[in-house]
């Protein structure tokens, strides 16, 4: 069955940033564009709050990407990289996404949750059970199949590869040389190699 969406409804979105950006760069060799999938989660309704849990690991462009999501209106909780004795490392949202689900969830009329991490069935399946409609965004290939079933919603990210991933220049190049009908690789090459000898 359908969901309702109106213009009036509350929502959170709630962005499970290790988990977005594992997926697709595992799946696409791309990144995530987090504009798109926050305009997608909250579909011109009334956005409340907009949290990305991110995991800091002191890498250079961290920076720059954290002022990224701020100037998107986009709250940002970061944690450390915990590195255990032996090189272990541990870094994960889990606990704390959950609660600020849990404590949000009175001023919100939906939560759409950002991952597709199926530790997140437990606070779903309670979400909904305090009346909230729960919508979750994510990668289909990637995303627990508890998840998709237990969610009112799954928008499945992987459908609109174009609108939610940003991929590097030369990967675009290579991806768009991949499509082309060979005859007109072999033209290119062709029209290249006159522009080279002349």
């Amino acid at each position: 069955m359908p969901i309702v969406r109106h213009k009036e409804q509350r929502v959170g979105v709630l962005i499970d940033v290790q988990n977005m950006y594992h997926s697709a760069k595992n799946l696409f060799k791309a990144r995530v564009n987090f504009d798109e999938v926050v305009k997608a989660g909250v579909a011109d309704r009334k956005l409340i709050r907009a949290i990305a849990y991110v995991v800091k690991s002191d890498v250079e462009e961290e920076k720059t990407f954290f002022d990224a999501l701020t100037r998107l209106g986009i709250e940002t909780k970061i944690k450390d990289l915990q590195v255990f004795y032996g090189g272990a490392k541990k870094a994960d949202w889990d606990v704390g996404i959950t609660v600020d689900a849990v404590r949000l969830a009175p001023t919100l009329d939906v939560v759409v949750l950002v991952s597709g991490d199926g530790d997140f069935v437990p606070v779903v399946e309670y979400l909904k059970n305090q009346g909230k409609q729960v919508e979750v965004l994510a990668f289909g290939e990637s995303s627990s199949g508890r998840l998709k079933e237990t969610a009112d919603d799954f928008i499945d990210l992987s459908q609109d590869p174009s609108r939610f991933l940003i991929r590097s220049k030369r990967l675009e190049m290579q991806v768009r040389r991949q499509r082309l009908p060979r005859t007109t690789r072999e033209s290119d090459t062709a029209e290249k190699q006159i522009r080279f000898h002349h």
